[in-house]
């Protein structure tokens, strides 16, 4: 993983999440709309003021952990160590795996949002599926 695999691999990631968490702080109903449609985006805004107050307050707080995650990915793809990658990677791998049990547990059972989990899950998927070719690729460096 000492070639650029590791760092490009975590810097395309740290732009996913930084435009993802900048667009869910700034730009929460238009992301709604385009995601769900105009008229699942209405229910999940809430129908009273204190609910909506409360799902926009939870949704800028879930889009700045975002951000913050894109940062921490873009330190971290300057990390030179192996073993910190190799480890680094598996747990990114987990994490996504893990994202993807929640969404299937958890979004599929959930009326307004369970037409939309199997796309989500694909993506959850294939976002650990590059940070599984990223370890084989650190094996076959490590191995060969």
């Amino acid at each position: 993983m000492g070639s650029g695999a590791f760092s490009l691999t975590c810097m395309l990631h740290s732009l996913v999440a930084l435009t993802c968490g900048a667009l869910m702080m700034f730009y929460t109903n238009e992301i709604f709309v385009f995601g769900h449609g105009p008229e699942i985006a209405r229910k999940l805004q809430g129908s009273t003021p204190h609910d909506q107050l409360l799902i926009r307050t939870s949704d800028s707080f879930s889009g700045l952990l975002l951000f913050a995650i894109g940062f921490l990915l873009f330190m971290v793809a300057f990390v030179k160590d192996r073993e910190f990658q190799s480890f680094f990677a598996k747990g990114c791998i987990l994490l996504h795996v893990i994202m993807a049990l929640w969404r299937i547990y958890f979004e599929g059972k959930l009326e307004d949002l369970a037409w939309d989990w199997l796309r989500r899950v694909v993506g959850d998927i294939v976002l650990a599926l590059s940070w599984v070719f990223l370890v084989v690729y650190s094996w076959r460096e490590k191995y060969d």
